[in-house]
């Protein structure tokens, strides 16, 4: 697979297979993604990697708490600005709309959608978690660099095959986390990545995600 077609395919999966995942081939994949840029070779990235027991402890410990709603919530940072408007709420909105839609759960079914957005702490019965952590002095330029290593494995487990969803929603419940295992008390937790191989036959992995075009971006100088 080259990387227009890693591009091309990757998609954050919301269904994935019962399908166990070689421990060879995640460290495969984290060992290439060292490679990942960052501003003055700061490599801020840290992870705690989860699956089995350990893994299906931390999903039973957030089980717990899902009916409890915003009440159980210890975010350690805003996952969407306050004040987001225009074309980047729509956008986000946008995805959603598409996503129930391929799933047939209309806006008034109120339930339904918040039976499926309980999936997320499922991981989406992948069989792998990634939990994501930095430093809490790090900044925007930092995060960024995250952002870009975890580009880098997205596009990586691609070309091993594997899928991925990076979930910011984990955040949402850090307490739990940091219960289940080793986070320094001075890191935050950034997000959490379900880490498999996506069920091809789920509506929720077929749907379009829309792109904003590019003029909508992009603005050229000085070219002909």
């Amino acid at each position: 697979m080259n990387t227009t077609e890693a591009v091309q395919s990757r998609r954050s999966v919301r269904a994935f297979l019962d399908a166990p995942v070689d421990r060879e081939i995640l460290e495969r994949v984290l060992q290439k993604a060292q490679r990942s840029p960052s501003g003055g070779n700061t490599q801020p990235w840290n992870a705690q990697v989860l699956t089995g027991a350990p893994m299906q402890g931390l999903l039973d410990a957030v089980a717990e708490e899902l009916p409890k709603g915003k009440d159980s919530w210890s975010p350690e940072y805003d996952i969407y600005p306050k004040d987001l408007d225009g074309a980047y709420e729509q956008r986000r909105r946008g995805v959603g709309e598409d996503m129930y839609a391929a799933l047939d759960i209309a806006r008034d079914n109120k339930m339904g959608r918040l039976m499926w957005f309980a999936n997320n702490f499922r991981c989406f019965g992948a069989p792998v978690m990634m939990v994501i952590h930095t430093p809490k002095y790090m900044g925007p330029p930092q995060w960024s660099d995250i952002g870009m290593w975890l580009q880098t494995i997205m596009l990586l487990l691609r070309e091993e095959g594997l899928d991925s969803c990076a979930q910011e929603a984990w955040a949402m419940y850090s307490k739990q986390i940091r219960d289940a295992m080793p986070i320094p008390d001075d890191h935050i937790v950034f997000c959490a990545m379900a880490i498999g191989y996506r069920d091809p036959d789920a509506p929720v992995n077929q749907f379009d995600v829309a792109r904003a075009e590019l003029n909508e971006a992009i603005s050229w100088h000085g070219f002909e």
